[in-house]
């Protein structure tokens, strides 16, 4: 028979056009290149065992010579497609685990030990070499290059058992016990390597990070737990301090709800009460401003409750207090404390404080419903309010208002309607300032509107990034400049006449029948 007319020029022509075709297929089809190396080797494998030539075994020597290199042609192939095949089977089930980052080390161990395979496969069944003899060989060179590599072997093998235990996973946040920490954002045979909050990069050999405690802080969730020590005058009773502080967690969006945060007395003496405030964190990257956010709600909660931040040093004294009763925030305090009102003058805040009115809702009361339009400014000097959209049965929290935060700017100011439900979570006590008080202000300084439009704006528009606000209002200067003019032109306006006098006993009664 001639030799072209045998299976083995057929296997040479089939491995050489996968080969083709397997190039020509872009990298992400994986699945399709899988397909074609194994289509090409099974179709390769049938056509040598119908021609009776087995890849395995060693080709007999009488065959004749251009018999011989078209055999030895189509075993290499043939091995060359078993290795592609194998490899394409581990890579695509790495890929179908959606893991392939994790799986790196092992999987380049995996297509390493193929590749070795199949090269010991050709040179044994196809070039007649005796592997027995090469592996003996080699095993004395083996030795001398392990001694001269054996830093950077102990950090391969250290990758391999890192990966195998797998402490973490590519993109996870550890902490080590030397006190370094960051994300994992690479690992490679022989290095970690770690973005630290400073925005660098540290490359850890695998063999130190073997050896060294961590601690994952992304296992099992991303949740960061965290704990502050406050220190409180004891002028009143431990548990309407806990119950102070617990509205700090009811007022904060920047912790995690569930499970709840706790607080904790750690002391009590004649100097302070010592809390300890527990809560977690979204994830690691959010620990600096949930903590940020948690001290400035103790404080303003604090503050509205009429409890004193402790000293350090010397007991505390009744008399060395503020008067319990001037501490709580003050309407001229919280004016001063917002944006709104910044391009007020001194004056003009002392005015319009003067004319804030107190309002006092029982706690669960509803403030404000979703789509009502409010004529007045409401500043919260104590307690909790959240913010939340939906049936009563079953509402969606969106975010909450302590002390110091206000609501209805916009109905005050441009005459839109409120985008959500406001709520009261405990008992509430805002201070209210109407258009009638404000209008003044703005008829006598006409150029305010500009300033007030372009804080209003920026209000607005964050309201409508994050996706509260079902009503597209306009949010330009101008727009709101309009409206702002619009709101006030037929506003029936009063000035406060007769001082700070007249002016405090008329929220005093205001307050008195709203309690």
């Amino acid at each position: 028979m001639i030799w072209w007319h045998t299976p083995p020029p057929y296997v040479a022509l089939v491995g050489l056009a996968g080969i083709a075709v397997w190039r020509m297929i872009p990298q992400r089809l994986s699945a399709a290149r899988l397909f074609v190396q194994i289509a090409c080797f099974l179709t390769m494998s049938l056509l040598l065992f119908d021609g009776g030539v087995v890849p395995y075994e060693l080709t007999a020597g009488d065959e004749p010579a251009a018999n011989a290199i078209v055999i030895g042609l189509a075993k290499i192939l043939w091995w060359v497609h078993c290795a592609w095949a194998l490899i394409g089977l581990v890579r695509i089930y790495v890929v179908f685990e959606r893991k392939p980052h994790e799986a790196r080390l092992l999987q380049d161990l995996v297509v390493g030990v193929v590749y070795v395979g199949a090269s010991l496969s050709i040179l044994a069944f196809v070039f007649g070499v005796p592997i027995g003899a090469l592996i003996a060989t080699s095993g004395a060179f083996a030795i001398v290059l392990g001694l001269a590599l054996q830093n950077t072997l102990s950090d391969v093998f250290s990758g391999i058992a890192l990966n195998l235990g797998r402490p973490y996973l590519l993109g996870d946040w550890i902490v080590l016990s030397d006190g370094i920490e960051g994300r994992v954002v690479e690992t490679d045979w022989r290095a970690t390597h770690l973005l630290t909050p400073a925005n660098n990069v540290v490359a850890l050999p695998n063999s130190v990070l073997a050896k060294m405690g961590l601690t994952n802080v992304s296992s099992p969730d991303e949740t960061h737990g965290l704990s502050i020590l406050v220190r409180l005058a004891p002028t009143k009773s431990p548990a309407a301090i806990v119950e102070a502080m617990r509205a700090v967690f009811l007022s904060s969006d920047s912790i995690v709800k569930a499970p709840p945060p706790v607080v904790a007395i750690k002391g009590l003496d004649a100097d302070a009460i010592v809390i300890e405030l527990s809560f977690r964190a979204p994830n690691i990257g959010q620990r600096i401003a949930a903590r940020n956010d948690v001290f400035d709600l103790v404080y303003r909660h604090a503050k509205s409750a009429g409890l004193h931040l402790a000293t350090q040093s010397s007991s505390i004294s009744a008399a060395s207090l503020p008067n319990r009763e001037t501490w709580p925030f003050t309407a001229i305090e919280l004016i001063e404390g917002t944006a709104l009102f910044s391009a007020l003058t001194d004056q003009e805040r002392e005015a319009l404080a003067e004319t804030a009115l107190v309002r006092t809702y029982r706690k669960g009361e509803i403030l404000v419903r979703e789509g009502e339009m409010l004529q007045s400014l409401m500043i919260v000097r104590s307690g909790v309010v959240v913010r939340q959209r939906g049936e009563e049965a079953h509402p969606q929290e969106i975010g909450h208002l302590a002390p110091g935060d206000f609501f209805g700017e916009t109905g005050l100011l441009a005459g839109y309607r409120e985008p959500l439900t406001l709520r009261a979570v405990t008992q509430v006590v805002a201070y209210e300032i109407d258009q009638q008080s404000f209008a003044p202000l703005l008829l006598s300084r006409p150029e305010m509107a500009e300033e007030l439009a372009a804080i209003l704006s920026a209000s607005m528009s964050t309201v409508e990034e994050s996706g509260l606000n079902r009503q597209r209002h306009p949010i330009s200067k101008s727009a709101l400049r309009e409206a702002i003019h619009t709101a006030f032109r037929a506003v029936p306006f009063r000035r406060v006449v007769g001082g700070p006098d007249r002016a405090q006993k008329k929220r005093e009664s205001h307050g008195h029948l709203a309690e």
